[in-house]
């Protein structure tokens, strides 16, 4: 007897069907990953600028304020709010004179 399930070639249609279905559900779940890939690398990438504008922004206010540049980052840290993720940023400060911009190295940590 023969009824619309028990036709000849449903079955695999059917499978083939499926097959399409996990294919392309497979693609987009890579197509997601490499998109979450890329926009964690592009979000690093600012996160380093933002900080070094940051220190910049920071030590040439002191100047314009204070007639000096910051004798230490700790100095920048206490009287002028800088805050970073020091677990993720090594800042390299190294003061030159009163009159002279320091020289500002930031290197991130990929230990972490």
């Amino acid at each position: 007897m023969n009824n619309r399930f028990n036709r000849p070639g449903l079955k695999k249609r059917i499978i083939e069907s499926m097959n399409f279905s996990v294919f392309f559900f497979v693609i987009i779940i890579a197509v997601f990953l490499m998109g979450i890939s890329f926009i964690a690398s592009t979000s690093s990438k600012d996160q380093k600028q933002v900080l070094t504008d940051a220190v910049n922004k920071d030590i040439i206010h002191c100047y314009a304020v204070e007639g000096y540049y910051p004798p230490s980052l700790a100095y920048i840290e206490d009287h002028y709010g800088l805050t970073y993720d020091k677990s993720r940023y090594l800042v390299d400060y190294v003061p030159v004179g009163d009159n002279i911009m320091p020289s500002v190295t930031i290197v991130e940590i990929h230990g972490k």
